[in-house]
């Protein structure tokens, strides 16, 4: 999976809110910067599992 790929995904969680994982964006305001991070940290975890599976 290329650099272009990951910024894809990440750009489509960011659409989907920022905050709580990303997903539906459950809060606002500061909460956004935590869930940005969160939703970084969980396409990295998604990315290298992928890739260990042959991907």
């Amino acid at each position: 999976m290329g650099l272009l790929e990951i910024l894809l995904i990440i750009l489509i969680l960011i659409a989907f809110g920022g905050g709580n994982f990303g997903f539906g964006g459950a809060y606002r305001g500061p909460g956004n910067i935590v869930g940005l991070l969160l939703t970084v940290l969980l396409v990295i975890l998604i990315v290298r599992a992928l890739q260990g599976a042959g991907a």
